[in-house]
């Protein structure tokens, strides 16, 4: 136990967060069992090591932080470990990797119910289903989604700035009003296309190559989060790459089964199985039209976020694309997205209608009341014009 402390004590000490997560303001703290999911690289660790930071001292032993890596789990449970923490006097406990414990929502309701004092609070894979494959968990667990850094986020971190989130409803009513505050601040087009780059994952702050550690990223997403969360067998990890790889080079469009079935030598099903696993684990976004979703094919299939887009094939990363994304991406925190009839065009909450375009050409538009046109190359808006990288100020 006292190897844990000390490993507690250092990795708080030296946590330094440099954008406070608006989802630390969101969490219910009061709950006893707490989940944050995420996908890989996002800043799972560094937002449990800043909870730690922002609620007790470093040495404060009621809250300890632990690491499922550790080979010490492989012969000891959650539970007894929990048992011990609390017997001497342990209030919070941080668990990092839950899913590496092969019975962990067994454990952590044995934690639970053991221990009415103790709270925890632990991290895992976006590919986890909490409450739907772990019913052990369900009525006492919150679950809760960390994402990467938003264009707010990473404006607020390079820019200086201290720009706060606005609602969808207050983009779209009040967009003219909220530039006008922004931009005698910051130049946003001096920032997205770097944040459409490489801002999305909060490592490129890391002193490395930042496609190469996305790529070792994607890779890990496929090998650790799908193949083990999943319980698939190694030997289908080849197809499951080749279909990502393929869907990435098609770029945001309808796939066809058959043929993506044909080229990974295995059936429909098990490509839209497929499908569904890279969505869980946020490489993909899967869109429907509005009304239908899984197991029914996806009108469109697009990367989840623009960062993947130049890590997978730089050169293919066309500019409609590469904004469509980001305008998804974007949305899909708080908002149901939907594919509309018409390309370029996306239905959000079964009501509202968006086209995205390059404002030097939307010229040639004409301008629909009923449509609400997100439109980059440009910083400013009008009526219901709004430029796109408002839309990262979401969340």
């Amino acid at each position: 136990m006292e190897a844990f402390f000390r490993t507690h004590t250092y990795l708080v000490e030296h946590t330094n967060a440099p954008v406070r997560r608006q989802l630390m303001d969101e969490i219910d703290w009061s709950d006893r069992l707490i989940g944050i999911k995420g996908t890989r690289g996002v800043g799972k660790t560094t937002f449990l090591l800043q909870y730690a930071k922002e609620h007790f001292s470093p040495t404060d032993r009621r809250c300890l932080y632990v690491n499922m890596n550790n080979f010490y789990f492989q012969g000891r449970g959650i539970a007894d470990f929990a048992n011990e923490f609390c017997k001497t006097g342990g209030r919070v406990l941080l668990i990092d990797q839950v899913f590496k414990e092969p019975n962990w929502s067994h454990e952590l309701r044995l934690c639970h119910d053991q221990n009415p004092e103790l709270k925890i609070v632990f991290t895992g894979s976006s590919v986890m289903r909490l409450k739907e494959e772990n019913p052990e968990l369900s009525g006492i667990v919150k679950s809760y989604n960390l994402r990467g850094f938003s264009f707010r986020e990473f404006l607020n971190l390079t820019a200086g700035t201290h720009f706060h989130s606005y609602t969808l409803e207050e983009i779209v009513h009040n967009h003219e009003h909220i530039t006008r505050q922004i931009l005698p601040e910051v130049s946003p087009n001096k920032y997205f296309p770097l944040y459409l780059h490489h801002g999305f994952y909060p490592f490129f702050l890391e002193n490395r190559n930042f496609s190469e550690n996305l790529l070792k990223t994607m890779n890990m997403m496929t090998e650790v989060d799908i193949l083990l969360i999943k319980q698939i067998e190694l030997k289908y990890l080849t197809k499951i790459k080749k279909l990502f790889y393929l869907l990435a080079l098609d770029g945001p469009k309808a796939p066809n089964v058959s043929q993506l079935a044909n080229d990974i030598e295995t059936s429909r099903a098990t490509v839209m199985n497929y499908i569904k696993y890279l969505a869980e684990a946020r490489l993909i976004n899967v869109i429907y039209p509005v009304g239908q979703t899984f197991p029914k094919k996806p009108s469109k299939v697009m990367l989840h976020n623009p960062n993947l887009m130049y890590a997978i094939y730089p050169i293919r990363a066309e500019q409609q694309n590469v904004m469509e994304t980001f305008f998804v991406n974007s949305l899909w925190k708080d908002h149901i997205v939907n594919q509309s009839n018409k390309d370029n065009y996306y239905i959000i909450d079964e009501k509202r209608k968006f086209r995205i375009c390059d404002a030097t050409k939307c010229g040639k538009i004409r301008m629909n009341p009923d449509t609400i046109y997100a439109r980059y190359n440009t910083e400013i808006g009008k009526d219901n014009q709004i430029p796109l990288w408002l839309f990262g100020f979401l969340y």
